[in-house]
């Protein structure tokens, strides 16, 4: 279905004479602003185990929209700002809890030795920027909006292949990097790996950000805890200093071989550029380097945005357009791709026909190439080459560092069902029980809203600042 911000007076009178204007507009506020709801189609039914009774039955038939509407979820700011919000808000209070305590964390994860690192990709060639002093190597001061920041100075020798497969590689290279930063740790501690893990634990969270040349670099919360992670005290010898040299060390050593392509023998490593800086709360004394909230908040902006905010490349997998992106890619001619869903009928052309900049489309183009060879097919290039050859997760986190966002998602739709409940109960239905038993059957019915019904959203779309908040009533 498609989205339009001006419907014909037509869908909108067609909406008003079915007389369910009113409880359509509640189940569309329910959406919170969602631009591109899952629709769904079946029905689900709760029963009272023990007396048979039936509690609730709900028809999607039945529901103003005709079909079940659910938020699409989507973290990209570019896909759905309303969902995207949500993702961010989540993304800064699980940061959050692993600095300051809260959500399952003891508060006295502040007093354990924490740093914020950034690290970088390698070069790949000169591009155009904005260094701090003087201007850009071409001879021109850019404007922080100028669409030539992050492009090669000589595309015809910037290392394209490199720079795609860097992608392709750097979530093995930060998991080389913490098996360095144990043993780091344990060598200045003077302690052997296995003593390490009787007496210390690592915990992380990390956010993957691209920079405008479309290349991978890392920020990272970096925590020493105890054996148990932010329940137990660090030993006396840890702290942010020894952490910082550790990490700098095990950065060092950091790289990976990669793939030997037409005689050229690949080997991935983080960039020279590496910044650490101490966190430190409001109980510490001296001069503050960074902010705990400072820390969550830069963290969770970057985890709404893909390659699509650095380079203007595409924020989703190539597909043809007659299926409006449900369908995955596959192969029709080297730089041609046709949708599994529909076989392509009706797709626009090959990737020179895309409006991106030149610098993105060339670096599409690198993955789609490199995709071919069979020495590469674990890679999937071709499958991530909208984000430039990287597929892994843009947030993670280690099990202790703090709570999860399944956990923040569970306590949200806890928090919904007591509302429900309690509207339930308060019309005089009876109260749904532990021993309540639900069945359900949903089948997808499609994406998106109608024009009507995305008019209607837009209407209902909440205030600036307060996206992604469910409303209720």
């Amino acid at each position: 279905m498609t989205t339009t911000t001006a419907p014909p007076i037509a869908d909108l009178l067609s909406l008003a004479q079915l007389g369910t204007m009113p409880a359509l507009m509640r189940q569309l506020s329910g959406l919170a602003g969602c631009t591109s709801p899952v629709r769904l189609d079946g029905w689900r039914t709760e029963i009272n185990e023990a007396t048979g009774q039936v509690l609730h039955h709900l028809e999607s038939a039945d529901l103003p929209a005709g079909n079940l509407l659910l938020r699409c979820g989507n973290r990209r700011v570019t896909r759905c700002p309303s969902c995207a919000e949500t993702y961010r808000r989540d993304t800064y209070h699980l940061i959050t809890a692993g600095l300051v305590g809260g959500k399952g964390t003891p508060e006295t994860v502040t007093a354990h030795p924490r740093v914020f690192a950034t690290f970088t990709a390698p070069s790949f060639g000169p591009v155009h920027n904005r260094p701090g002093s003087g201007a850009c190597r071409c001879g021109t001061a850019h404007p922080a909006d100028d669409p030539l920041l992050g492009s090669p100075l000589a595309p015809e020798t910037y290392d394209y292949e490199g720079a795609v497969l860097w992608n392709a590689h750097a979530g093995k290279i930060w998991a080389r990097f913490t098996i360095h930063l144990r043993r780091e740790i344990a060598k200045l501690a003077g302690l052997s790996q296995r003593a390490f893990k009787d007496v210390a634990r690592i915990s992380f969270g990390k956010v993957a950000e691209y920079q405008k040349r479309g290349a991978i670099h890392f920020h990272a919360v970096i925590r020493l805890d105890g054996p148990e992670g932010g329940d137990t005290p660090p030993p006396a010898w840890a702290t942010a200093d020894l952490l910082t040299d550790a990490i700098r060390a095990a950065a060092h050593r950091a790289d990976i071989p990669g793939p030997l392509i037409d005689g050229r023998q690949h080997r991935f490593a983080f960039g020279r550029q590496l910044d650490i800086r101490t966190i430190r709360g409001a109980d510490f004394t001296g001069t503050v380097q960074i902010t705990e909230r400072a820390v969550a908040a830069y963290i969770a902006k970057y985890a709404t945005k893909g390659a699509e905010a650095a380079t203007g490349t595409l924020d989703r997998s190539l597909c043809c357009t007659r299926c409006q992106g449900t369908g995955r890619l596959r192969e029709a001619s080297s730089l041609t791709v046709r949708c599994t869903a529909c076989g392509g009928a009706g797709f626009a052309g090959s990737l020179a026909r895309l409006k991106i900049p030149a610098h993105a489309r060339r670096l599409i183009e690198t993955c789609w190439n490199l995709g071919a060879r069979p020495e590469l097919a674990e890679l999937r290039l071709r499958a991530w080459a909208h984000m430039l050859g990287f597929r892994g997760h843009f947030s993670t986190k280690t099990r202790r560092y703090s709570t999860t966002l399944g956990a923040l998602r569970d306590a949200r739709t806890a928090w919904r069902r007591a509302q429900a409940l309690e509207r339930l109960h308060g019309s005089g239905a009876p109260a749904a029980e532990e021993s309540t038993l639900v069945l359900a059957h949903w089948v997808f019915a499609g994406l998106g809203l109608t024009r009507g019904e995305a008019w209607l959203t837009q209407a209902l779309q909440p205030a600036p600042g307060t996206e992604g908040e469910p409303t209720y009533g």
